[in-house]
């Protein structure tokens, strides 16, 4: 769905939107005013020189409504949008794009809390998954969980780093009881049965290396963890021995 509001002004049907309201001098709509719009949509709030502009509401046909802040007929500022879907986003706005910091809950009841940039999640965020309590805390781009981060779990966590949404390379999982088990993500890639064409279909799949169990320790993201796992594995070999 479009959240872009419709021009005040329908050029197809030369067909001009009822308007209440302020104008200035050159008969403009200007200072505060209710306007339906040629498509159905309405506004109430503040107009400059003809144009949205300032505090106000759009309420769309279909149910949506945005209420915040306007820079020539675009949201630019702060501002809430309320999806038909039951979904809102409460946040920053760049030329009728989410982008800043905001937060959007979606249908499900999953919560993003971060960075947007172009309608999409970028920067650092934290996701909430609402059906298992877990969440995904670390860096967004384009809308995909990448570079450093950690999922959270009730009673551990994984912390690693990320590609297209996916842990990959040197990681460990953290347990509440005190230890961590470091490892790590690799693809592999399993056969599928033969497609319609003939072809074999093949997909991706994640699979955990263990290497080693050990107490609490420093965690540094996307950091080669050889030199520590040969320490490890000499400390366990002095003991059997």
């Amino acid at each position: 769905m479009s959240d872009v509001g419709s021009d005040e002004f329908d050029e197809e049907h030369s067909k001009l939107g009822e308007y209440e309201g302020d104008r200035n001098e050159a008969g403009e709509r200007h200072g505060v005013g209710k306007a339906v719009l040629p498509n159905g949509d309405m506004y109430q709030g503040q107009y400059v020189n003809g144009k949205r502009h300032g505090e106000g509401t759009y309420r769309f046909k279909n149910g949506a409504r945005y209420v915040g802040d306007y820079y020539q007929n675009m949201k630019h500022g702060r501002g809430t949008f309320h999806y038909p879907d039951g979904s809102n986003y409460e946040g920053s706005w760049a030329e009728d794009l989410r982008q800043g910091h905001g937060v959007y809950t979606y249908p499900n009841g999953d919560k993003y809390d971060g960075e947007w940039l172009h309608h999409m999640r970028h920067g650092q965020g934290i996701y909430h998954y609402h059906e298992t309590g877990s969440k995904y805390k670390g860096s967004w781009v384009n809308g995909k969980m990448e570079s450093a981060g950690e999922y959270i779990h009730s009673n551990h966590r994984y912390r690693g780093n990320f590609v297209n949404s996916n842990p990959t390379g040197p990681g460990k999982y953290v347990f509440d009881v005190g230890y961590e088990q470091h490892g790590e993500y690799h693809q592999a890639e399993q056969d599928r049965a033969e497609g319609e064409w003939g072809e074999l279909a093949s997909t991706a799949v994640l699979k955990w290396i263990p290497k080693c169990v050990t107490g609490l320790t420093p965690w540094a993201p996307g950091k080669d963890t050889s030199a520590r796992d040969k320490e490890t594995a000499s400390v366990e070999e002095g003991a059997e021995n």
